[in-house]
């Protein structure tokens, strides 16, 4: 099948805080070269084939842009003319939707709605009965329908330098379809998935989430080790570009899609356990590894973290948990309990277990009675995170 047209695309791989070292890495492993790193993200140039396998196969960015265009941007006319200029009409259908995310950091122009305004204008005169949608809320939603949001125009202007970019993922690329039921404090696909990688954990010893709530973790560990692609079971906004809306690029992605799915295999082959000591968590996690297509290879235990007991699973293995973060008032003493509880069960493992766990403040961790080490800070629900790990971070 001959390769899809135009050519080269500025990309950019957008990553949680801390996590684009890993993206990088992880675009190198795909085989997608990389331009450069930022703390954002990371900065590419792909063709069209490559944007789609970057969507496809990526477990730890957050959404993929691709930059139309950079240019200094000190007054509105100058915003106006350039944003004019732009190929509007190869990534926005007539009369279709686009909703606008503006930020302004430190430039002349400052008025966010202001700035939206000029590159509406821009876009609707370029291309036929265009429609604004207001902001984008992408914390609601769960990406587990074929439904499309509105086109998303990401405007930043830095220093009188404006940057305009159209989104190619569509929803958030965490919701990757399967969760559906959720515990408390879910945490996103992509920032286990992360977990996992600042760890080194790459499936060739057992996992165990004593702390599993949905099972997140358990299922992104499957998937990983059974090396499904995360997006395969969704749809993304380049699909609709006019640009890449044609019957050979669909032939094309659905391509992309049957090699994805016949490059997985046939289990993960080893233990992936999740326990929870509530019921509701543990029905939440069957269902989500189900809808996941790794029902038969997660394994969920109800029970208390003091009889989690690693070693039944092999005489290896990594110990990986988002516990709970007690930061209501009068929850330390609970939290010290839970987290020396935490640290006998890695001792009792033996010493070819190893454990990590993301926690809010690195002093609790004292309590365990183990060394740690941070591998990775970044934020969950605009709260900043540590993971620990008792092994030293390579390199």
């Amino acid at each position: 099948m001959p390769s899809v047209a135009p050519g080269p695309l500025s990309v950019f791989a957008v990553a949680a805080p801390g996590v684009a070292p890993l993206l990088a890495a992880e675009c190198r492993t795909l085989g997608l070269p990389v331009d450069a790193v930022e703390p954002a993200g990371v900065a590419l140039t792909l063709d069209p084939d490559g944007l789609f396998r970057l969507n496809l196969w990526s477990r730890l960015a957050t959404r993929v842009l691709v930059r139309l265009g950079a240019f200094p941007a000190r007054d509105f006319a100058t915003l106006a003319r350039r944003g004019a200029a732009l190929p509007w009409e190869r990534f926005v259908p007539p009369g279709g939707c686009v909703a606008l995310r503006v930020t302004c950091r430190k430039s002349r122009l400052y008025h966010s709605d202001a700035v939206a305004e000029r590159v509406t204008h821009a876009i609707q005169r370029a291309v036929p009965g265009v429609t604004v949608a207001g902001a984008r809320d992408d914390d609601e939603g769960d990406g587990a329908d074929d439904a499309l949001p509105p086109a998303l125009v990401v405007v930043r202007l830095d220093r009188d330098q404006c940057t305009l970019s159209v989104d190619s993922s569509g929803a958030l690329l965490h919701r990757r379809g399967w969760r559906l039921a959720v515990a408390k404090a879910p945490l996103r696909e992509t920032l286990a998935a992360a977990l996992l990688a600042a760890c080194g954990w790459d499936g060739t010893v057992p996992l165990l989430d004593p702390c599993g709530g949905s099972g997140t973790i358990g299922i992104e560990a499957a998937l990983r080790a059974r090396g499904m692609a995360p997006g395969v079971g969704r749809p993304f906004a380049m699909e609709r570009w006019p640009l890449l809306d044609t019957p050979s690029s669909a032939a094309r992605w659905g391509a992309h899609r049957e090699a994805a799915r016949a490059a997985a295999r046939a289990n993960a082959g080893v233990p992936i356990v999740v326990r929870d000591r509530d019921a509701g968590a543990c029905a939440a996690a069957r269902a989500n590894a189900a809808r996941a297509g790794v029902g038969a290879d997660v394994v969920v235990e109800e029970g208390a973290l003091s009889t989690a007991e690693p070693q039944r699973w092999g005489a290896r293995g990594l110990l990986l948990t988002n516990p709970p973060y007690g930061l209501r008032v009068g929850e330390g003493a609970t939290l010290r309990g839970l987290y020396a509880k935490l640290g006998e069960v890695v001792r009792d493992a033996g010493r070819g277990w190893e454990a990590a766990m993301l926690v809010p403040d690195p002093r609790m961790a004292a309590a365990t009675g183990l060394r740690w080490h941070p591998v990775l800070r970044t934020a969950t629900g605009g709260l900043a995170v540590t993971l620990l790990h008792t092994a030293p971070a390579a390199g």
